[in-house]
């Protein structure tokens, strides 16, 4: 699962306190995930996630890592969208790793 193969996924559940979604990919097969963190680049905001079985995953497997969904709010709801260029999810994953270097040289 890449990024650019998800479809639009919806609002944030509470019923898992927040932390995990499900989305649907392209043919219909849903995803659960948990979400790590939130982050705003250039006016849009970000949300990074994990496939949330990742523990149990081979690191070879193509649906193995981070995962960034852009943040859209909708009637006062929020909702995620793939990030489909790869300029903006290169960007988006090196903003990303300079948050997780700096709060790792705070350690």
């Amino acid at each position: 699962m890449k990024n650019n193969d998800l479809k639009e996924a919806g609002p944030l559940s509470d019923s898992f306190g927040g932390d995990l979604i499900t989305i649907a990919d392209e043919e219909g097969n849903e995803f659960e995930l948990e979400m790590l963190d939130v982050m705003d680049l250039d006016g849009e905001s970000y949300a990074v996630f994990v496939p949330a079985d990742i523990e149990n995953m081979d690191v070879n497997d193509p649906d193995y890592g981070l995962i960034f969904l852009r943040i859209r709010e909708e009637n006062g709801e929020e909702f995620f969208d793939s990030v489909d260029d790869d300029d903006e999810l290169n960007r988006v994953y090196e903003a990303y790793q300079l948050i997780m270097d700096a709060e790792e040289d705070d350690t």
